[in-house]
């Protein structure tokens, strides 16, 4: 199948024809508006190696997450930055490529955290690898963590290896009453303890924190910070991994804001807050220039993630140096600037 692939970009790098490259279409929605031929990638799937002793797993881009999720769930393992899926066609390679995280970011790190080497189809229609298979082969530059975040823009994934960890022997969800000053403070007096957080959101006055740990060390928290057990939890996860909560049934634009913690973002709207502060989802009559100016105010960026208008900068604008950075890489692995032209900024 591989074969296959490169002989089609070749074709279209000698007919000048311009990709959109696709996998499951789970995240059509992210990023500046799609141009070029649509070329499906769904087909090239399935998991290529994994040794649950080596913590590695190597599936091609095209392979649904949940199939990698359910080999993982067997052996008792996960994909540790926990990947939104949106729709049940995600792929493995879209959940590299968009360098999404779930609730345990904070924790386990970003897919390029996690992503130990890839085999790559570039804009010249060369098979490229980077990386390894297992993390003792990881060395040098590591040019396979460019991909993670890169929409398709630098080339077509067609393997990754990807280090994967143990699930945890008991999740708790805890359920506290707090604005968000005080959600803040409950969460940094957590980490302080070192309580094994992997998930926090604070929405509506309410702050629910994820633990990966067992029933003593939980009744421990409990005991010293409060909170309510909350039932359900397993669910209200995978919806907010997966944004089918309440907050995010909208036709308003949806902004995505990275930002210190404890930044004081005052902007009037309505916030969801994970990762301790540090992601916050924003509902806002407001401009693109007033968001951003209020975002990079705390040294954050801000991202139009869903709906509104997506022929413009979709993606906090690049300082110049980082601009020419990312041109250069763009005309080392796209010459022609074949794959999906213009997802990340405008060529």
């Amino acid at each position: 199948m591989s074969e296959v692939l490169q002989a089609e970009v070749i074709q279209a790098v000698e007919s000048g024809q311009q990709l959109c490259l696709r996998g499951g279409n789970s995240k059509g929605f992210y990023g500046r508006e799609l141009t070029g031929e649509p070329f499906g990638l769904s087909k090239h799937q399935g998991i290529v190696n994994y040794e649950p002793t080596e913590l590695v797993v190597t599936a091609r881009g095209g392979t649904p997450l949940s199939e990698i999720e359910a080999a993982l769930t067997a052996q008792q393992q996960m994909l540790p930055f926990e990947p939104p899926h949106f729709t049940e066609a995600s792929t493995i390679g879209g959940a590299i490529a968009s360098g999404l995280s779930g609730p345990r970011r904070p924790r386990f790190g970003a897919p390029r955290d996690l992503l130990l080497g890839i085999k790559l189809l570039d804009g010249r229609g060369q098979i490229l690898n980077f990386g390894g298979q297992v993390m003792k082969n990881v060395a040098g530059y590591d040019l396979s963590r460019l991909m993670a975040g890169a929409l398709g823009t630098l080339g077509i994934l067609l393997e990754v290896s990807i280090k994967v960890l143990p699930l945890p022997p008991q999740e708790t969800t805890l359920l506290f009453e707090a604005d968000t000053e005080n959600a803040h403070a409950i969460t940094q007096r957590l980490s302080l303890d070192a309580a094994p957080i992997s998930g926090s959101c604070h929405m509506d006055g309410e702050l629910r924190i994820r633990f990966d740990c067992d029933e003593t060390r939980v009744s421990q928290l409990q005991k010293r910070f409060g909170g309510e057990r909350f039932e359900n939890a397993e669910m209200f996860w995978q919806e907010l991994r997966d944004q089918q909560l309440a907050f995010f049934q909208t036709d308003a634009p949806l902004w995505r804001l990275s930002m210190p913690p404890a930044a004081d973002f005052a902007l009037p709207g309505e916030q969801l807050i994970e990762w301790g502060g540090a992601l916050r989802w924003f509902k806002g009559d407001h401009s693109m220039e007033t968001i951003r100016s209020a975002v990079g105010v705390t040294g954050g960026h801000a991202t139009l993630f869903r709906n509104g208008d997506r022929s413009g900068e979709i993606f906090h604008p690049l300082n110049p140096t980082v601009t020419l950075l990312h041109q250069r890489l763009k005309r080392v692995f796209d010459p022609k600037f074949i794959f999906n032209p213009g997802r990340l900024y405008p060529e």
